[in-house]
């Protein structure tokens, strides 16, 4: 039997010789060689993301999906696409699928939970190292010819032995976090609704992790609860010393807020993997922060991660095709 989802009559799996888009010309490891061999793939050409039309047409007549969290999928992009049967994503973080769209279209979901949590651990720490001692800022200042003579006072941060960790959001890598800290004999304090202790970390509320942590790293997913968690007045909060990391969403940090925080020295300083629009375009504020330290969205960038977000991404992908369950499923296949 087909599988229906409001007016649209969708393919049911097993399906022979299917179509997968992707919405990259490649994948890190090869990893679309794990595809069947009666696949015919269909790969968008150019280094950009697809927009929302472009990637209607790629997938236009496709049964699977492999995107990243560039790509928009709603209610009026499974419409346009009535023969697609399971979308695969690279990463974590879901707030790109409209998983209640989904479910009504009956399209498979997966996402790559329990790879990539150690390699984004890895960045917040280097972004808050960064960001405390002030090494891209002095990597400027050697480059361009300032250094002159020995100042005591020149790219001075805070200290981390002994210092308060506030994690927000204490899922995987909040954890891998706390683990961290060990090493720099900092507390951990953390803030999320669904805690367990763990011996690693002190639960307490978002005003007191704000008041009272040194460093505060954000580890939340986005949705309507946590967008804009750490607004103003948790800004405002904070104490003047402190470095903000942010590996999650852009849209968990009120970007606003955050700018004049920047720049009224409400805090130290803030380390971005993340913004509220990426790529972030040229003339915004951030770019003139000196105390604001920017990276791309390559928290999960390691060899390793890439690799096993891919391998993990298809292997959900050929799973469903084939009628079987997904590994890391965030929407099965209908039953029936």
């Amino acid at each position: 039997m087909p599988i229906t989802g409001g007016a649209t009559t969708r393919p049911r799996p097993p399906i022979k010789a299917p179509v997968v888009a992707v919405s990259r010309p490649s994948l890190p490891g090869g990893a679309l060689s794990r595809l069947p061999g009666d696949v015919t793939l269909r790969l968008w050409p150019e280094r950009r993301p697809p927009s929302p039309a472009e990637l209607v047409e790629l997938v236009a007549g496709a049964n699977g999906l492999v995107c990243l969290h560039t790509e928009r999928i709603d209610a009026g992009f499974l419409e346009a696409c009535p023969d697609l049967v399971a979308v695969s994503t690279l990463g974590v973080g879901v707030d790109h699928f409209d998983l209640d769209a989904l479910r009504a279209a009956g399209v498979a979901a997966a996402h790559t939970p329990g790879v990539l949590e150690q390699a984004t651990a890895d960045m917040a720490w280097a972004l808050l190292l960064a960001a405390a001692r002030q090494v891209v800022q002095a990597d400027h200042f050697v480059r361009d010819g300032s250094w002159d003579f020995l100042d005591l006072d020149i790219f001075v941060g805070p200290d981390l032995k002994g210092a308060t960790l506030g994690v927000v959001g204490y899922g995987r890598v909040g954890r891998a976090m706390a683990r961290r800290s060990a090493g720099f004999d900092m507390r951990v304090l953390c803030y999320d609704p669904t805690f367990v202790p763990d011996g690693l970390a002190t639960a307490c509320s978002l005003d007191e992790l704000a008041a009272r942590s040194d460093f505060v790293s954000v580890h939340t997913p986005l949705n309507h609860a946590t967008r804009h968690l750490v607004d103003e007045r948790f800004l405002k909060a904070m104490q003047r010393h402190a470095v903000l990391v942010n590996t999650s969403r852009g849209g968990v940090v009120d970007q606003e807020a955050l700018v004049r925080a920047l720049r009224e020295r409400w805090i130290f300083a803030a380390a971005l993997d993340v913004q509220a629009v990426e790529p972030v375009p040229s003339g915004d504020v951030l770019l003139s922060l000196p105390n604001c330290t920017l990276t791309p969205h390559i928290g999960s960038a390691s060899i390793g991660a890439r690799r096993s977000m891919a391998e993990l991404a298809v292997d959900n992908l050929a799973a469903v095709l084939a009628g079987k369950p997904m590994l890391t499923p965030l929407v099965p296949l209908p039953e029936g």
